[in-house]
């Protein structure tokens, strides 16, 4: 996997004086990716959804990820930005990667599990509870997906292997 330039990130634990939105900026390559990854999971820790981290973490890379393969080789610039923000909410965190690419993103119809590629939304929709995308004005646009923050009770045991 390639992608352009080197990773350069500005965090931000504190943005518009909210605690309770975080946002990393992030330019070019697969570093970002471990950049985005590890500064998810210390802000879940600092709001105390460490229960959350896992499903956290797979989506924000995800959307990461697509912005940076699909997005910002589209870009005319020098200068690449891709933005992850965590925003939590009463109910959902909200994990939004914002890009300066115009072009939507796809969700593959495709059905086949083995495939390499295309299967980003996939993950991202099961992780979810809802998910979609915003333009940004002049450009760019924003994907995002909420997840719950109350942690899901355990399911119940399967009365076919009650003894």
């Amino acid at each position: 996997m390639s992608s352009p330039a080197q990773f350069r990130s500005h965090e931000s634990v504190a943005v518009r004086d909210s605690p309770r939105t975080a946002a990393l900026y992030l330019t070019g390559s697969r570093e970002g990716f471990t950049q985005a990854r590890e500064f998810t999971q210390r802000t879940l820790d600092c709001w105390s959804l460490e229960h959350c981290t896992d499903d956290a973490v797979t989506v924000v890379t995800e959307l990461a990820a697509n912005a940076v393969l699909h997005a910002l080789p589209q870009t005319s610039t020098d200068e690449f930005h891709v933005r992850l923000r965590l925003t939590l909410r009463r109910a959902h965190l909200v994990c939004a990667v914002t890009d300066p690419s115009d072009s939507l993103p796809v969700h593959s119809r495709t059905a086949d599990a083995l495939l390499e590629h295309g299967r980003g939304l996939h993950i991202i929709e099961a992780l979810s509870e809802h998910w979609g995308w915003t333009r940004r004005s002049p450009v760019g646009k924003t994907v995002w997906a909420m997840l719950p923050t109350r942690s899901r009770p355990a399911p119940d045991p399967d009365p076919i292997f009650d003894t």
